[in-house]
């Protein structure tokens, strides 16, 4: 067999590319401190890298999402806290009205102070986050949730809650419906609620009220009557049928009970006034305040009017009780929300560093045995480039 002179020059070229192209890719990898640079070095490990890669770009959108949810729940927590001390404030207010040394001009200067809160919760109510949407209006958040419709208040957003995503499996809720937070909450004592007769000319008062496991829920009707001056009091208590299902003598500071319920009176009713007993229903902060403000503005001095604003300011006390507890338990939904985002982003964090050491595994390069190797290829590139150069000599043309 016989090689041409080109053929032996081809060669020679052929060993030195094909020795340059190694220590190239050696070269590569020792810049880049990886052993898999394309599919081809080692096909098993690419799709390993690739799986990881992913699953820590997973991870890296559930920490961002992780961070957001934090700082939603935050706002939302002190948006709680501002609204908890607005009632608390009002709260106050109702108790410095109920006292007797109040006169019609300053119980109507309270209801100024309390109607200017109405329009500080109305302002809480519609907070914006970062984004400027209305943290409040469930999944219509583009649009203010709550609007004044002449002395009431409506809710324009919906039950919707936003979640975001923390982990392959879990989720939080980093909003809450305002209707839950401002419009359901329950009146009275949370069972039922006490209203007088508009038509009471006594000095009656209902008190505290407690309602027990044994309560039954109707509307009932707490009747006094006198038939004389020196007749002692006596009250008859109806259900929503007309039958009488407690009675009695009426004492000043004592309770009436009936069917589960204990209700506290003070003061001396007139013959033939009532009071309503009925069942709790659900009632805005808005409405709880306004009527605040309303029965405050409309005082009288008369022994009679003043029982209306105590007793009015008594189930003011109760309704806003129940608007606080309201509060505090959203407030402590949020905070079991906040330490469930912390521990999954902990979570996260650790599943991280996990994934980074069996990626690191995979695709790091052993330097040792990468610098062996490239002195190795370098050495066999020298030696090709010198066959090269003792072969250039071998032509027949240099004895002519």
């Amino acid at each position: 067999m016989r090689l041409s002179s080109v053929q032996i020059f081809q060669q020679g070229i052929s060993a030195i590319l094909a020795q340059q192209g190694k220590l190239g890719h050696t070269e590569q990898q020792l810049a880049t401190g990886r052993r898999v640079l394309t599919p081809s070095d080692d096909p098993v490990a690419a799709v390993q890298i690739m799986d990881i890669t992913g699953d820590l770009d997973l991870v890296d959108q559930y920490q961002r999402n992780g961070n957001l949810a934090q700082g939603q729940l935050a706002l939302e927590e002190t948006v709680l806290v501002d609204v908890g001390n607005v009632l608390q404030r009002v709260r106050e207010l109702v108790v410095q009205a109920n006292n007797a040394s109040q006169s019609p001009e300053t119980r109507r200067s309270i209801a100024t102070e309390v109607t200017a809160r109405i329009d500080e919760l109305q302002a809480l109510a519609n907070t914006r986050g970062a984004s400027g949407e209305y943290i409040f209006a469930g999944f219509q958040a583009q649009s203010e949730p709550f609007s004044r419709q002449g002395n009431g208040f409506t809710y324009n957003g919906d039950d919707g809650q936003r979640f975001l995503q923390l982990g392959s499996s879990t989720q939080v809720a980093v909003r809450d419906s305002g209707f839950d937070v401002f419009m359901s909450i329950a009146s009275g004592n949370g069972t039922f609620a006490i209203e007088p007769d508009a038509g009471n000319t006594g000095t009656a008062v209902a008190g505290s009220s407690s309602a027990s496991n044994a309560f039954v829920s109707d509307d009932y009707t707490i009747s006094f009557s006198q038939l004389a001056i020196n007749d002692p009091v006596t009250y008859q208590v109806t259900d929503s049928t007309a039958a009488v299902v407690a009675s009695g003598n009426y004492v000043a500071g004592d309770t009436i009970d009936f069917v589960g319920a204990s209700i506290g009176f003070d003061g001396a009713p007139a013959d033939g006034d009532s009071f309503q007993v009925t069942s709790a229903v659900k009632q805005d902060m808005f409405t709880t305040l306004r009527n605040i403000a309303d029965y405050l503005n409309g005082s009288g001095s008369s022994p009679a009017e003043i029982a209306v604003v105590n007793n009015a300011m008594g189930q003011a006390l109760e309704n806003i009780d129940q608007a606080l507890g309201n509060v505090l338990q959203v407030r402590a939904d949020v905070g079991v929300r906040l330490n469930h985002v912390e521990n999954q982003l902990n979570i996260n964090e650790s599943f991280n560093v996990q994934l980074q050491e069996t990626l690191s595994g995979i695709q790091d390069l052993d330097y040792a045995e990468a610098i062996s190797r490239f002195n190795l290829e370098l050495t066999a590139l020298q030696a090709a480039q010198q066959a090269y150069v003792k072969m250039q000599g071998l032509s027949l043309f240099n004895y002519l």
